[in-house]
């Protein structure tokens, strides 16, 4: 993938069939790009050969460890990592929400929010 598709690309890793579709919708009408993934493993396999300018993982469809996303945000710093969850809560996710990722936002997802997260991070590598 070359430099400039990378560079607006959202990996989105869930296990929802169609639940992405509308997101990457939403992203497309901001010149984004969003490709969906449906496990870490297919993830990791993805970013050992593929860039992108950040993972948005649904912590309510994958099965996450604290362990998992701090070796994923070590192994690909350059790459920052976003969760979202329908859920205000995830006590099991404590240590990685605070600590390894970039921002957790809501399913139903706002969509000021979300370019607001997008941008800075689009600042915060340039």
């Amino acid at each position: 993938m070359d430099k400039d598709c990378a560079e607006t690309l959202i990996v989105i890793v869930g296990k929802s069939d169609d639940g992405y579709k509308s997101l990457i919708q939403l992203l497309m009408e901001e010149e984004y790009k969003g490709i969906t993934i449906k496990s870490i493993k297919k993830l990791e396999a993805y970013l050992s050969w593929e860039e992108c300018m950040a993972v948005l993982i649904d912590i309510d469809t994958v099965p996450v460890e604290n362990r998992k996303v701090r070796e994923l945000t070590v192994q690909y710093s350059h790459t920052p990592f976003l969760c979202m969850s329908d859920k205000n809560y995830h006590p099991k996710l404590k240590e990685t929400i605070c600590y390894h990722v970039y921002a957790c936002i809501n399913k139903s997802i706002d969509p000021d929010e979300l370019f607001y997260l997008l941008r800075s991070i689009r600042d915060d590598s340039q």
